[in-house]
């Protein structure tokens, strides 16, 4: 039988497709959930250990470190498990674990609000690799790249009001209300997915799931990774932009207080800038999708964000580091759509959950040590030598995707599956 009757024999209009339909309305949920957890987690927890650096980083920690660990089993069992399936119980259990986060914290003491990003963070892994196979499933292949763009603009329209948002909700409801309103936005995400079209059975992945192990499968991932041109250069800029990412991600804070000399909440409006230029790089983005192959948009955008990063660690005019972080912003949506369109044009349906499982934690695993040591570092070398260093290393990332501006992934795609079969033979 056709592999679903979603993906059209001719695209037709993104709106009118009931999975991305609800692929989007429960994003806005989870990007709710989400961005109140963020920082309404962070304005509690520098208030109660008075700005610490080790604290402070340990709350992205805990976010990435997850990620880290069951992202290659996470993505094995997306290809094993229904994927609307998985993704419901997924975010049913987030909303259930943040709400006993929110029993704890009020019969225990404040450090359990790290659980509630922890456990968040792990039911991620096996959610989101099942969101690609999906996407997999029922969007057109000429599609895919504007698809990827308009849901960078769905997030980069949080990036404007998620920060205020979350420090809003800290500020004139408390960090309690704060959690219930996280936990009743993942309920509502996994709601509304039951609107999603219903799993399909799949022979290959029936007697793939019969024939092998889970350790099999997982090496398959990383064979599959390793035999494919450009999933093996993506995985070495992965481990670059994590590494680089990864030393910054905690020290925006400081960015702040020590360069521009603000106050902690003015943190928000540095990433309300980077989400109205987000939101402007996605929809031009958008536009220009069927002209710009995916390895030029994620080089270029990685390039961009490596002088801008260096730029913001130098500066100490507040007008200069909002337009680097502007520039920053515009660029953005060229790494996210870039790596997304990459992975799902390189990867046959059956190894989509896989190769995220691969290629995730060489991101992910670079990002989660160099948080870890960013609290050291800070006390250790000054913020200008940190940036500055993430930045050159960034642009050592664009320079190592070089190698594979001649491939045409699409094509290849393309001409294994034709329009209505999304996978490769």
């Amino acid at each position: 039988m056709a592999n679903s009757a979603s993906v059209q024999s001719a695209p037709v209009s993104l709106f009118k497709n009931k999975f991305y339909q609800t692929i989007l309305i429960s994003n806005i949920f989870l990007q709710i959930g989400i961005w109140v957890r963020n920082f309404a987690i962070l304005m509690f927890v520098t208030d109660q250990t008075n700005s610490d650096p080790l604290a402070i980083s340990l709350i992205s920690v805990v976010e990435f470190a997850p990620i880290f660990v069951f992202s290659f089993i996470g993505g094995a069992f997306a290809d094993r498990w229904r994927p609307k399936r998985t993704m419901i119980w997924c975010d049913f259990l987030s909303a259930v674990s943040v709400f006993a986060v929110l029993l704890t914290l009020l019969y225990g003491s404040w450090e359990s609000v790290y659980l509630a990003t922890f456990v968040s963070a792990i039911l991620s892994q096996f959610s989101q690799p099942s969101v690609m196979k999906l996407f997999k499933q029922h969007v057109h292949p000429d599609k895919v790249q504007q698809g990827m763009a308009l849901f960078q603009s769905l997030i980069a329209i949080f990036m404007v009001m998620g920060p205020s948002l979350g420090i809003f909700a800290y500020h004139q409801f408390g960090i309690h209300l704060s959690i219930g309103v996280m936990g009743v936005a993942f309920l509502l995400s996994a709601l509304v997915l039951f609107r999603l079209p219903a799993d399909e059975e799949e022979h290959n992945a029936s007697k793939e799931k019969k024939g092998s192990s889970i350790l099999q499968e997982l090496r398959d991932g990383f064979r599959y990774v390793w035999q494919s041109p450009i999933l093996k250069v993506l995985g070495v800029a992965f481990a670059i932009a994590g590494f680089a990412i990864g030393t910054i991600q905690t020290l925006g804070l400081f960015l702040v207080t020590e360069r521009l000399g603000q106050d902690k909440e003015f943190l928000q409006y540095l990433l309300m800038v980077n989400g109205v230029a987000m939101l402007i790089g996605g929809g031009v983005i958008m536009t220009l999708s069927r002209k710009i192959r995916p390895q030029i948009l994620l080089a270029f955008g990685t390039a961009v964000s490596a002088i801008c990063i260096i730029g913001m660690g130098w500066s100490n005019s507040i007008s200069l580091t909002l337009f680097l972080q502007f520039l920053n912003g515009l660029t953005f949506p060229c790494i996210q759509i870039g790596i997304n369109t990459l992975i799902l044009q390189s990867t046959e349906q059956s190894y989509v959950g896989r190769v995220n499982g691969v290629l995730s934690p060489m991101f992910m695993g670079m990002m989660v040590i160099m948080m870890s040591l960013a609290g050291v570092m800070k006390k250790l070398f000054p913020l200008v030598g940190i940036y500055s260093m993430a930045g050159i290393v960034m642009l050592v990332g664009a320079i190592i995707l070089i190698p594979i501006f001649k491939y045409k992934p699409a094509a290849t795609v393309d001409s294994s599956h034709g329009a209505a079969a999304p996978q490769i033979h």
